[in-house]
Order: structure tokens, then sequence, then C-alpha cells
């Protein structure tokens, strides 16, 4: 089993930038890729952004292409997610997850999740 922990979220105003951090623990051999979802009480949760554990390949969702940037530090067991020019659409509650299959951009593929982190983006 993977243990995931989030944090960074926060207030920020709309054009500037904010890093999440997604800490994970336990059996993280297991994990093929780690991806970014964020949910909000009128969507659905959606895929935001995802890297292959090894090796590094990034995915991202359309929505925040050029503007969120996903990176991984594997001697800290850590995932990015750099988040820039944050629009008041990106307010959510992010989470990071962790897969062990192909499957990169439906959420009901991962199988740990974090608790969540709150991204407020006001005007």
């Amino acid at each position: 089993q993977v243990q995931l922990v989030e944090s960074g979220g926060g207030l920020v105003q709309a054009g500037n930038s904010l890093r999440l951090s997604c800490a994970a623990s336990g059996r993280t051999v297991s994990i093929y890729r780690m991806g970014w979802f964020r949910q909000t009480p009128e969507k659905e949760r959606e895929f935001v952004a995802a890297i292959r554990w090894s090796g590094g390949t990034t995915y991202y969702a359309d929505s925040v292409k050029g503007r969120f940037t996903i990176s991984r530090d594997n001697t800290k067991n850590t995932v990015y997610l750099q988040m820039n020019s944050l629009k008041l659409e990106d307010t959510a509650l992010y989470y990071c997850a962790s897969t062990t299959t192909f499957v990169t951009t439906n959420p009901g593929a991962y199988d740990s999740w974090g608790q969540g982190t709150q991204v407020t983006v006001s005007s």
C-alpha cells in the first residue's frame, strides 16, 4: 500500500503561482505513474497532470498545458505540481494519486489517494 500526503495549497491571486507537493511512502516500488487531479462541488474529479515514476514522461490536461508543470524527485519520493498563471477556474481541491497501471487520465485506475489540498484563486 502507498500513502500519499499533499501540501502547498492556499489562497493566491489570479496570475500568480503556487507549488503543490505530494510525498509518497510505503510500497513506492509498485508505483508506475503519479497523477494530480482536482475536484469542485460542481464538477466530477478531473485529470490535471501525470508523470511516470521512472523515466519522467509527463501528461497534461489541455486546460493546464503551458501553465502547470509536474515533476518528481525520486530521491525524496515526492511529486510536485508547479502552477503558474493561475486562473479563477483553477480553484479546486487538488489530490495526488498513484497507479500501478499504464492508465493516465482515468481516476478510477488510481488506487492510492492523498487527502487533498485546497487551492483558491481570487480576483
